[in-house]
C-alpha cells in the first residue's frame, strides 16, 4: 500500500523536522520518526477500512431499534436492508487479517460516536445513498461502487473526517488522507473483483520496505557534498544560493543521494519525483528551480562517474 511515492514524501517531510530540531535529533531518531509515521500511514489506511463496517452496524442498529417501537409504522417494520446487508461491508468485517489489526491496534471509531452519527446522518442524506437504494441492481459491484462514490464524494471531503483523523495522529495530514482515501477505494475495487489478497500489505516487498530507511540516511550521510554540489550549479547570476529555501534544499540532497545509490531506479523517474514534490510542497517557483539544478546535477555526477544507470 505504501509506495515509493508516499516513501520519497515521508522521506522529506520528516528531514525537514530532522533538519530543524538539530542536534537534539541524532540520525536514530530521525529514522524512528520516519518509521513511525510509516506506520502511522498504514494505520490510517485501516480506520478508513473500518469506517464503512461501524457506520453499517450503527444503522443496523437504528433499524432494529424502530422495529420494535411502541407504534412502529409499516416502513419501521419493514424497511429497505439493501444498505445494511452491503456484501463489501460483510467483505471487510469478516477479514480475519483486518480484525487482527484493529485489535491489536484499537482501531475503532467507536470511542466517538457522536462523530459516527454525524457521518451516517451525511451519508444517509446524500444522493449516493438514495440513488444506490433505489436502483433494482443488486450485485457485488454496486455494492462497492457505493462506498468508493461515499468516500469520495461525501467522507474523505468531509471537514469532521479531517479533524477526527488529525485529533487522533500529529503524523496524519489533509495530503495523507486523500492519498490513503484513493489506496482505500482501490482496495474496495479488488475486493467487488474478488481479488484472493484484496487487503494490501504495507509494503510490497521488501526492497519497499528498506527504501525508506535507505534514503533517509543516504541523504543524511551525503548531505554536506550534495549542497556543496548544489551550490555549485546556482548560477549567482539568477539566484542567491544562500536564499535557498530549506525545503528546496531537502528535496535536491534528497533526489541527488536517490540518483547515487539506487542503481535500479532511472534517472528520470527520480527527477519527476522530485520536481512534483517541488511543486507540492514549497514556494510557487520551486518546481522550476529544482528542475533546473537537478538536471545540471545528472550531467555532473555521470561525469565525475558517481551516476552510471541510464
Amino acid at each position: 500500500m505504501i509506495n515509493r511515492v508516499l516513501i520519497r514524501t515521508k522521506v522529506v517531510q520528516n528531514l525537514y523536522s530532522y533538519m530543524l530540531t538539530r542536534p537534539e535529533c541524532t540520525l536514530t531518531k530521525g529514522l524512528n520518526n520516519l518509521n513511525a509515521c510509516l506506520d502511522k500511514t498504514y494505520e490510517l489506511y485501516h480506520y478508513l477500512l473500518r469506517l464503512p463496517v461501524e457506520l453499517t452496524h450503527i444503522q443496523e442498529m437504528r433499524l432494529d431499534e424502530a422495529k420494535n417501537k411502541y407504534l412502529p409504522t409499516e416502513e419501521d417494520l419493514h424497511p429497505n436492508e439493501k444498505f445494511i446487508k452491503n456484501r463489501l461491508v460483510a467483505a471487510l468485517a469478516g477479514d480475519e487479517k483486518l480484525q487482527e489489526y484493529a485489535q491489536e491496534h484499537n482501531v475503532t471509531w467507536n470511542d466517538d460516536p457522536i462523530f459516527e452519527r454525524l457521518m451516517l446522518d451525511k451519508v444517509l442524506k446524500s444522493e449516493v445513498y438514495q440513488e444506490y437504494m433505489n436502483d433494482p441492481d443488486d450485485n457485488e459491484v454496486a455494492d462497492s461502487m457505493l462506498w468508493q462514490q461515499l468516500m469520495k464524494q461525501v467522507l474523505l471531503p468531509d471537514e469532521n473526517l479531517s479533524d477526527a483523523i488529525e485529533q487522533r495522529s500529529l503524523f496524519w495530514t489533509e495530503d495523507d488522507i486523500d492519498l490513503v482515501g484513493q489506496f482505500v477505494c482501490k482496495t474496495f475495487r479488488r475486493i467487488a473483483d474478488g481479488a484472493e489478497e484484496a487487503i494490501m500489505p504495507m509494503f510490497k516487498d521488501e526492497e519497499d520496505s528498506e527504501f525508506g530507511k535507505e534514503l533517509f540516511k543516504a541523504t543524511v550521510t551525503q548531505m554536506p557534498e550534495n549542497n556543496q554540489l548544489i551550490d555549485e550549479l546556482v548560477q549567482d547570476s539568477r539566484w542567491d544560493k544562500d536564499r535557498i529555501v530549506l525545503m528546496d534544499r531537502l528535496i535536491m540532497c534528497t533526489a541527488i543521494a536517490e540518483m547515487r545509490n539506487f542503481d535500479k531506479i532511472p534517472t528520470a523517474v527520480t527527477l519527476n519525483e522530485y520536481i512534483e514534490l517541488a511543486k507540492n510542497f514549497s514556494t510557487a517557483g520551486s518546481g522550476q528551480f529544482v528542475n533546473g539544478i537537478l538536471n545540471s546535477a545528472v550531467k555532473e555526477l555521470r561525469k565525475r562517474g558517481l551516476v552510471n544507470k541510464p
